[in-house]
């Protein structure tokens, strides 16, 4: 069943999602060659706890963290490790979310660590532009499948995989709600698009094939030959016209360029 929120119960969604936003920018800040992933968890997690919220990820089906740490050929739900130390040329997204006021909030961004390839810059760019292309179908009357023959369309042309096995969702009071919103598709199918849904976007791109395989872990997923993927996501509210987008990277990347 898919639930359609009130304009007050998106605004509180949205407090939700900018904290996300700003969590991710604490984190900014700190990814560098040497760091830990670990590192970066317990930071988020204060940031977290420390602004009025909890992170749902924690204990989620057993996971153990606050927050997923992908480094590379990781696509999601890395596990933060004491073991996982970040090194020069890395890429690692950061998947995280945060429960406040009954609403759950979830963004994620894929961040450089020092000075990566331009191979892997180009895979980020990418993935980001597909991800507002995305965003540019999530409007009332279209469909879910507009959403994703839009990621799918602009990655394969690019030259890269979109991965299948794992998708977005809908988001509100529950972390994952109705519908799936897959990064693949054909236009003019799946579920219809109505003002009040609140879902979250999320290509998770690869550089080479699509198909993934799982860890022992039984959480972190890797590309299936070990190139690099790269994932960004935004929480969206659709609305007639234009979507609403309900986290913010400019948050993000205005700690990024001051770091440059």
């Amino acid at each position: 069943m898919i639930y359609l929120k009130t304009a007050e119960e998106i605004e509180l969604l949205r407090e939700s999602c900018l904290l996300v936003s700003k969590t991710l920018a604490e984190l900014a800040k700190l990814i560098k060659p040497g760091v830990t992933t670990l590192q970066l968890d317990k930071v988020a997690e204060e940031f977290i706890r420390d602004n009025g919220a909890t992170p749902p990820c924690k204990g989620y089906c057993g996971y153990p963290a606050a927050i997923c740490t992908s480094v590379n050929d990781q696509v999601v739900h890395g596990i933060p490790s004491e073991k996982q130390v970040l090194k020069e040329g890395d890429i690692i997204s950061v998947d995280l979310c945060t429960l406040k006021n009954g609403f759950v909030g979830d963004s994620a961004y894929t961040f450089c660590v020092g000075e990566v390839s331009p191979e892997l810059k180009r895979l980020l760019t990418i993935t980001k532009e597909s991800l507002f292309k995305g965003i540019e179908q999530a409007v009332e009357g279209n469909r879910i499948g507009d959403i994703g023959n839009a990621v799918q369309d602009y990655c394969e042309t690019a030259g890269f995989g979109v991965v299948r096995e794992m998708v977005g969702h809908g988001i509100g009071h529950k972390m994952h709600e109705s519908p799936e919103v897959p990064n693949y598709g054909h236009r003019g199918r799946g579920p219809l698009l109505r003002t009040g849904m609140t879902i979250c976007i999320e290509p998770m791109i690869t550089l080479g094939r699509k198909e993934l395989c799982f860890d022992e872990d039984g959480w972190t997923t890797r590309t299936i030959d070990g190139k690099c993927a790269a994932h960004f996501e935004h929480a969206v509210a659709v609305c007639r016209g234009k979507a609403d987008i309900l986290s913010d990277f400019s948050i993000i990347e205005n700690v990024l360029n001051n770091l440059n």
